[in-house]
């Protein structure tokens, strides 16, 4: 059996406990968005998820996203390749920043006012960002720190082309899903304050304690399609 003989199956089940997470943390089933990890991924395995309903993909680096897009237009029907929402999920370099919106509607990362400019300048349409939060406090993870975050969303708001959403963050990688719950409920409550709606944290270690803490976007890589099998982008 191919391995993305199983995806529609595990798309259901990743449903169904992402809906019990949400009534667990007393919200309305049905909320959360899975935004598939593309990276790395079979390309059979992603075509197989958007055929059984998944409308969200996220790429770490805009040559991959390329790719993947390029692929799945010679794979899927028109109509479904052009209703897959990109999401931009990993750290965006101002290098990349014309590319990266050629290619996604969200941008998940955006962690600097220079970031947020360079967007601004050369966007034209309207984009989705969310801003990263630095919750861990490891320097070697992107992100605004927790005490710069007024700041730059005020600044950020004023741009022109760029809707802010929401904010990411990723937690310090642990063992246990639950040592990620502070980062989370933290996020929670400065989206609350801010008077953001979406919240783009949790993964498939972890996405059941983010839903309780109130995501609305989940990025899901390994536990919708399986084990990565392509050659890593840069």
């Amino acid at each position: 059996m191919s391995a993305a003989a199983g995806v529609p199956t595990r798309l259901a089940a990743l449903r169904a406990r992402i809906d019990a997470a949400a009534t667990r943390g007393r919200r309305e089933p049905g909320v959360v968005r899975i935004v598939g990890a593309a990276k790395r991924q079979p390309i059979e395995s992603i075509a197989a998820a958007v055929r059984a309903g998944l409308r969200d993909l996220g790429e770490n680096y805009v040559q991959e996203a390329v790719a993947t897009r390029n692929a799945l237009a010679a794979s899927l029907d028109p109509p479904l390749a052009d209703a897959i929402t990109w999401h931009g999920i990993g750290h965006l370099q101002r290098n990349k920043a014309r590319e990266a919106l050629a290619c996604f509607s969200w941008l998940h990362g955006v962690d600097s006012l220079a970031l947020a400019e360079v967007l601004s300048k050369r966007a034209e349409r309207d984009v989705t960002v969310l801003l990263q939060v630095n919750l861990s406090g490891e320097t070697t993870k992107s992100g605004v720190e927790e005490a710069a975050l007024p700041a730059l969303l005020d600044a950020v708001r004023r741009l022109p082309h760029l809707r802010v959403a929401g904010l990411m963050t990723m937690p310090a990688p642990a063992d246990d899903p639950e040592r990620a719950r502070p980062a989370f409920a933290k996020l929670r409550k400065l989206a609350e304050r801010h008077g953001l709606d979406e919240l783009s944290m949790g993964m498939s270690d972890d996405f059941e304690v983010a839903v309780e803490e109130g995501a609305t976007l989940v990025r899901i890589g390994t536990a919708l399609f399986g084990p990565r099998d392509r050659e890593e982008g840069t």
